[in-house]
């Protein structure tokens, strides 16, 4: 006999159903939903539930008709269990005939029975005696061997926890760089690794659940801070029970299609769970210009601290009157707002050097957080202000906007892994080329993106760029054959009239390509996920040199006149 469960998934701690550890089981209910109304509708009064209307077979109605039935199975059974009052969320999926349920849980034994329990009674579907099946569920799940609590961490430090679709990394690393001046032992994890003190402790993706345990852990350790990946939520839930400040930076098409987030606003709510746990007397930092991410504060049971790069802007105005303060940007000014205070001016953005003296408008907005972020921790201002002014793109970021002087011309290697960095990239791209110049883009994608985002990626690379050719990230194919891919980035630039896109099998050999067409005045960019090491490596062997603040700000001087 077939079963409806998809998947049992245990989650941890804090996810998209709740603000603690929960079992999300996913369901095929493709015999609830397509069997005859009649029988549908005897199924719903054998097991208790009232007056019900199924709809028709295969529709939207009959979905919704499910979860009324799946919501009512796990509370009859979780009531025979003896376990009383229980959350229960069910959820449609796109496919009409799929849900996910969950339901939180204190004990794992009990709760994995718990969700054996409700399949066992789903997969009944046309039986007889469906009261007598939930009885003798309900007094297995009983009877179980309540098992181990969750394993969410009580973290004794502050901590912060960063998330967004874009400039998580790079804000996480400047909060945790303006701890160290504040003369703090520091611990911090993301999707490059973990570290403390500024080295590297373990190398790999850990911006997830294990990350966080692995700071936390550290012996030491005065602050977290924990970058929080929308991939980690939804397969384990947040490590940490709770957070003293939460930073979102915004929301873009990201990993949509995966993990049954389909659309942005979907993908948003993933991101708000960070929020929904931040301490009533901490900070919600969000982003004021981006709407997903300004209504998370709504969710939040802390105080609002929004940043925005327009002091006149109205979510600015909004959060001040709530009771709250505003980063912003103020006669170039780092500047921060309170009701009832005069700005505190921090320094002139072009004194930060991430900011490329101005002209990276994402990594303002990254500056703006992470000042926020610090100062609602209570950091001192003069460690904001030091640890903004001394945070360098190569040393302190790598990867993302590390710039080179070659020859006669410019290498930026950054992560612009969607088309939000890319806009972002070709944004530095145009603001360091001097007149005559040209742009040369290395693009790339993993293997896993829709075809939609992969062809806008290849026109938008090829609109904004003289010459463009593909330099794949082969470890991140995940089992995508490297032509299905070129033909799609190639599909993009076609629709914008470019033809000529050379592929290459690394993001390395595609900088090679570039570079060696490269004359003086050129920018050449790679969109690098995998390979920025060896990229670095070749470059400094042929003679390139990192770009200091001052050099990074001659060239923006140059090319602006």
């Amino acid at each position: 006999m077939s079963t409806s469960l998809v998947e049992l998934r245990v989650l941890d701690g804090a996810n998209l159903y709740f603000s603690r550890a929960a079992v999300k089981l996913t369901l095929d209910l493709t015999s609830l939903v397509d069997a005859p109304a009649p029988a549908a509708k005897a199924y719903a009064q054998a097991i208790g539930l009232g007056a019900t209307r199924p709809g028709r077979i295969g529709s939207g109605f009959r979905q919704r008709f499910a979860i009324r039935v799946v919501g009512h199975v796990v509370r009859r059974i979780a009531r025979t269990a003896g376990i009383g009052r229980i959350g229960v969320r069910v959820r449609p999926e796109s496919d009409v005939r799929r849900l996910v349920v969950a339901f939180p849980w204190a004990h794992e034994g009990r709760a994995r029975a718990l969700g054996a329990a409700i399949v066992e009674v789903l997969d009944a579907f046309g039986a007889d005696d469906l009261g007598d099946l939930i009885t003798a569920v309900g007094e297995r799940v009983r009877d179980e061997p309540p098992g181990n609590p969750p394993p969410t961490l009580r973290p004794k430090v502050p901590v912060v926890a960063v998330t967004g679709t874009n400039g998580k990394t790079t804000t996480s690393r400047m909060i945790a760089h303006i701890g160290r001046a504040a003369d703090l032992h520091v611990g911090w994890c993301s999707t490059d690794g973990v570290y403390f003190d500024g080295e590297l402790i373990k190398y790999g993706d850990f911006s997830g659940p294990s990350g966080a345990a692995q700071v936390l852990s550290r012996p030491g350790i005065q602050l977290a801070v924990v970058e929080t990946a929308r991939g980690g939520i939804l397969r384990r839930g947040v490590g940490v029970a709770y957070n003293d400040v939460s930073v979102v930076t915004n929301v873009t098409a990201d990993h949509l299609g995966l993990g049954g987030i389909d659309t942005i606003d979907q993908l948003a709510e993933v991101k708000a769970v960070i929020t929904q746990i931040t301490r009533p007397r901490g900070w919600c930092v969000v982003n004021g210009d981006d709407p997903r991410t300004f209504a998370m504060r709504l969710g939040s049971p802390a105080k609002c601290w929004v940043f925005s790069r327009d002091p006149d802007s109205p979510s600015i105005r909004t959060v001040l009157d709530e009771g709250g303060r505003a980063t912003t940007v103020l006669d170039g000014f780092v500047t921060v707002l309170e009701n009832a205070r005069d700005p505190e001016p921090l320094l002139k953005v072009v004194d930060v050097p991430m900011t490329l003296s101005g002209l990276s408008h994402y990594n303002v907005e990254n500056t703006l957080a992470a000042a926020s972020a610090a100062l609602g921790l209570g950091l001192p201002r003069a460690a904001v202000i030091e640890g903004l002014s001394t945070f360098a793109p190569s040393e302190n970021n790598p990867g993302r906007m590390n710039m080179y002087s070659l020859r006669d011309f410019t290498v930026v290697i950054d992560l612009a892994h969607n088309e939000a960095g890319l806009e972002a990239l070709i944004e530095i791209m145009n603001g360091v080329k001097p007149e005559g110049g040209r742009l040369m883009l290395a693009l790339g994608s993993p293997g896993d993106r829709a075809d939609d985002m992969v062809a806008a990626l290849g026109a938008m690379g090829a609109r904004a760029t003289d010459r463009v050719a593909i330099g794949h990230k082969s470890d991140y194919l995940r089992g995508r054959p490297p032509a299905e891919l070129e033909a799609v980035f190639r599909a993009g630039a076609a629709s914008v009239g470019v033809e000529d896109v050379p592929a290459f099998p690394t993001e390395l050999a595609a900088a090679q390509a570039l570079v060696a067409e490269a004359r003086a005045g050129d920018v050449v960019a790679v969109m690098s996920l995998q390979d920025r090491a060896s990229l670095d490596a070749w470059l400094r062997s042929e003679g390139a040199t990192v770009d200091t603040p001052e050099t990074l700000k001659s060239k923006v001087e140059r090319a602006q006149h």
